[in-house]
């Protein structure tokens, strides 16, 4: 028996889920895992390097990494891609600036062949802010039907300061990671 068949074994025994969360620097990446873990969320700094949370979510247990977004930073995250069930990107709706660097960075990680089976969450997140695009309008920007047909993706419109969508996203990132790997569940 393999190495990767025992790791398949345990994870299955317990029933992880491992989840990069990714983005752009101040695209509200901390405070989604902060607040879907129901902590505080008032004071909030830029992560330098990254967190893990480990929490039970439904009948999983998710351990997210959460990886700081500055553009110095961005050159590591290839280190954290190793066996990634489900990875989620942030995408700050209301800096239209950032659009095309954002589209930028997306593509380069979605080009990694570590993530190719991952399924991919695209939070558009601060919904709540207004003049913030739509998730439709984020979707055609990040050109994500152009998307490889085989990876599993959502995208989903979020307000990580209200709470507002992270559910949705949680429940069907979790649900499709589930039905890729706990299949015979």
């Amino acid at each position: 028996m393999g190495l990767l068949s025992i790791i398949r074994k345990i994870k299955r025994k317990e029933k992880e889920m491992r989840i990069l969360m990714v983005g752009l620097d101040n695209s509200g990446k901390t405070t989604i895992v902060l607040k879907i873990n129901g902590e505080d969320t008032s004071v909030i700094s830029p992560t330098l390097g990254f967190n893990i949370k480990t929490m039970t979510y439904d009948k999983y247990t998710l351990n997210i990494w959460d990886v700081g977004g500055q553009k110095t930073i961005r050159s590591y995250w290839r280190n954290y891609f190793e066996q990634t069930d489900g990875l989620v990107w942030v995408v700050d709706s209301s800096d239209l600036r950032r659009l095309d660097d954002c589209k930028f960075e997306l593509d380069n990680l979605l080009k990694e062949e570590r993530l190719s089976g991952a399924s991919l969450l695209v939070f558009a997140n601060k919904q709540d802010i207004q003049g913030a695009l739509s998730p439709e309008e984020i979707a055609k920007v990040l050109n994500l039907d152009a998307m490889d047909k085989s990876r599993h993706w959502r995208i989903v419109g979020c307000s990580a300061y209200t709470g507002e969508g992270l559910l949705e996203g949680f429940d069907w990132l979790v649900q499709d990671i589930a039905s890729r790997i706990y299949v015979l569940d």
